[in-house]
């Protein structure tokens, strides 16, 4: 099993102590360090300001969202990434949500499925530089001769030579139509809320993917990269707490009422009723109720939390469900050290 170490996005400021984590994640024989973005920080910053001090690990945004700039702006982003890291970026892209595509960066959401195909589409040509980058649409024209044109866009190439024609990509992705369109054009599935139970249902949906024609990849050399809190704890009970108030954010406040895709992914887990409460106490503003309302079970379906024993026979469980890299967020150095221990992966 592969680690990865998420940074996330930040809050009100930059946390302090990220350069020594991501130090500390690298000497333990973690292999990757992440980033993300919301609507302050963005992910590729950190990744080259921090990301400096390192030598091995791979570099990736998890998640890159679409909307967030134009995928010419962002392949240039992946490719300038690339070179100053000696070929470790990964490039995780993402939809987000209604609530943010079309309050904070103010375009449709609609169709999200045929947006991310038509730009992960442009980010290959741009990296491939083979010829000139062309897009007939309808999401993202190039040249664009629409409404408001002059007329003068001509393609272009990009004046930098991308370090690699393969950059992987790996999308962000939680329902079922979505992970096969992962399959079929991306190099990895950065997974939300994975559950070893669901595995079998994960992998049907993959291999939906990899038998449309002209998949990218198959199952063998395609990378699941499962976001999960990883706690080597005798006390496990304040972490399942306190990972109860930031699942209560994201299943009330993290969607609209009506189109909450993490809300989704629990419904499928059985959890339908409890998502159904959490997000009307939290949309009450009785944020403490909501999560107090998280099931224990609902925890442990998508976090390991425990004894070094129990995390080592989790993470094997996970492994065998079928996921490759887990990502996960350490507050600590003291927690990257006993997680390192705990997996022998030092």
């Amino acid at each position: 099993m592969q680690l990865g170490l998420q940074l996330g996005y930040w809050g009100a400021g930059p946390p302090a102590d990220v350069p020594e984590l991501i130090v500390e994640a690298e000497r333990c024989g973690f292999d990757a360090v992440f980033a993300a973005e919301s609507w302050g920080s963005d992910a590729f910053t950190p990744l080259a300001w921090w990301g400096a001090r390192t030598e091995r690990v791979l570099l990736g945004t998890s998640v890159a969202q679409l909307s967030a700039r134009s995928p010419t702006a962002c392949a240039m982003h992946a490719l300038t990434l690339d070179h100053l890291s000696g070929g470790r970026a990964v490039l995780g892209l993402g939809v987000s949500g209604p609530q943010v595509v079309e309050g904070w960066y103010g375009a449709p959401f609609g169709k999200p499925l045929a947006r991310t195909r038509e730009y992960v589409s442009i980010v290959r040509q741009v990296l491939a530089r083979e010829q000139p980058v062309r897009s007939a649409g309808p999401h993202y024209p190039l040249p664009f001769t629409g409404d408001g044109a002059l007329g003068l866009g001509k393609p272009l190439r990009p004046i930098t030579h991308p370090l690699r024609a393969d950059l992987p990509i790996w999308l962000g992705a939680e329902g079922p139509r979505n992970v096969a369109l992962t399959a079929e054009i991306a190099d990895g599935w950065l997974a939300i809320y994975w559950s070893p139970r669901l595995g079998p249902m994960y992998e049907e949906w993959l291999a939906d993917g990899f038998a449309r024609p002209g998949a990218r990849r198959q199952r063998a050399d395609f990378t699941v990269a499962a976001s999960c809190q990883v706690v080597v704890t005798d006390d496990p009970g304040p972490e399942i707490a306190r990972l109860k108030g930031s699942m209560a954010l994201y299943l009330g406040g993290m969607g609209a009422p009506g189109m909450n895709f993490h809300a989704d992914v629990f419904g499928r887990m059985g959890y339908a009723a409890e998502v159904a409460e959490i997000g009307r106490l939290f949309r009450d503003g009785r944020r403490a109720e909501a999560a107090a309302a998280v099931p224990d079970e609902l925890v442990a379906d998508i976090a390991i939390i425990g004894p070094a024993e129990h995390v080592r026979a989790e993470v094997a469980r996970w492994e065998k469900a079928g996921v490759g890299m887990l990502i996960v967020g350490c507050r600590s150095v003291e927690q990257v050290r006993a997680l390192a221990g705990a997996l022998a992966v030092e």
